[in-house]
């Protein structure tokens, strides 16, 4: 046994972290390496990551431990990307994770519409969030899984690809995920920095435009931390050689007026056909303006594309190039169930947390990885912050094939919405911020 196999072992590098103190570079890399390999025990790990959770880490660990995920698998080269033999600028763009988020849905063929190529490497929801490969298999044939051969053919063929990371993409990631998810330190800025970065570095894209959310819906209720979490993003990213750009956006209220898998696609086709909720647009071309300046397109107006067809023209192409068939009938739901206004008045809370936990209870999310979700399952909002509504008058619908959770999501949305007799509600902006190297 060497003196660095005497030095570093699990026990000490949890001590370590446990005590106070900085992690080494050495005992970084060794305690993620020997990790993924089965080395360290589960519950080795764990005692480490609550460490973490309650120690906190330095800028430089956070690096170290993004770079040893990194290095636990490979990391891919999108550089060769061409069509008709003009290479292909890359960008992505990654959300923290809301209510009512199906953002990536409409954004990334808008966004690929004007010959960039988005590899859009999404998840699964948990809990409360919902997740992109979750909405999308609810289109009869579309698959998530897809070859790194098959995805660079995609982007060369039709710009936009949302899958499934390989499982040999930053393995240590996807194993200590499904530990954090267990062991209550998901919400914690070293460990969602460095998941999030770990991915979307080893993806390859040249540039990325984050959606850091804040609020009751988020994992990080507070602007500040979230605020944190963003910088902490782009300067790993900006490190990595990877233009990094970040939005910090408003979850305290669900996006748009569909939460669930079905419910949301047929909104964001909505918005790719031109229409669809004012907040889920607004977002949509923001996040696709950040986009395509990062890759030198700064005049290009995506609006343009929503109204002219041709974003719909490459969602089309993208469900189609992934075995799903765009022209056929969403599922829908065998039960609903109605949640009307309390009181007459103006609406002034909604909170996104409620409604997310209600649209889980519904079927539409999971409580542990691998769990079956419900495609027909979700919430209709028919009424936000600022709209004026009438005893009895709808304020929820509900969906669901199981109407035996009907009872579990009203109960809470008892409390999810507060209507006040006069007044309204405080301007609400969505995106408060911008943060850049």
């Amino acid at each position: 046994m060497t003196e660095v196999d005497e030095v570093i072992h699990a026990v000490a590098v949890i001590a370590s972290k446990r005590d106070g103190r900085e992690l080494t570079d050495a005992q970084i890399a060794w305690v993620v390496d020997a990790y993924t390999r089965g080395e360290v025990a589960p519950e080795q790990m764990s005692s480490l990551l609550m460490a973490i959770f309650l120690r906190g880490m330095t800028r430089r660990e956070i690096a170290t431990w993004t770079r040893a995920m990194i290095d636990s698998g490979r990391r891919m080269d999108l550089s060769g990307l061409r069509r008709d033999a003009r290479p292909l600028a890359t960008v992505d763009k990654h959300s923290t994770g809301g209510v009512g988020d199906k953002i990536t849905l409409p954004l990334t063929p808008l966004v690929a519409s004007f010959g960039v190529a988005v590899p859009q490497l999404s998840g699964r929801g948990l809990g409360h969030t919902g997740g992109t490969l979750d909405k999308l298999e609810s289109i009869p044939g579309w698959r998530a899984d897809v070859s790194a051969d098959d995805m660079i053919a995609q982007l060369e063929d039709v710009g936009a690809v949302v899958c499934a990371a390989g499982a040999d993409l930053a393995p240590a990631d996807r194993k200590l995920y499904a530990l954090r998810d267990v062991t209550g330190t998901v919400e914690t800025i070293p460990l969602l920095a460095s998941s999030i970065m770990s991915k979307k570095i080893a993806e390859g894209t040249e540039s990325l435009v984050l959606d850091v959310k804040f609020g009751s819906g988020a994992f990080l209720r507070d602007i500040d931390q979230s605020r944190l979490l963003a910088e902490t993003m782009v300067e790993l990213g900006s490190d990595a050689g990877v233009r990094t750009v970040a939005l910090l956006t408003d979850m305290n209220t669900p996006l748009g007026l569909t939460v669930g898998n079905a419910v949301e696609v047929a909104e964001s086709v909505e918005v790719l056909a031109g229409g669809g909720p004012d907040d889920v647009v607004e977002l949509t071309l923001a996040l696709a303006r950040e986009m395509l300046d990062a890759v030198g397109l700064t005049a290009a107006d995506p609006a343009e594309h929503l109204a002219n067809g041709r974003a719909m023209d490459t969602w089309r192409t993208m469900i189609a190039a992934q075995g799903g068939d765009p022209d056929a009938a969403l599922p829908v739901a065998d039960h609903c169930d109605v949640v009307v206004a309390p009181a007459d008045g103006v609406i002034t809370v909604m909170d996104a947390r409620a409604v997310g936990d209600a649209a889980w209870r519904l079927g539409a999310g999971r409580s542990r990885p691998g769990e079956s979700v419900q495609s027909e399952a979700g919430v209709t909002i028919h009424a936000k912050p600022g709209d004026r509504v009438r005893a009895g008058e709808p304020l929820f619908t509900l969906h669901t094939q199981t109407p035996e959770r009907f009872a579990g999501a009203r109960a809470v949305l008892v409390d999810a919405v507060e209507v006040s007799a006069g007044g309204e509600p405080p301007a609400r902006s969505l995106v408060l911020d911008r943060v850049s190297s």
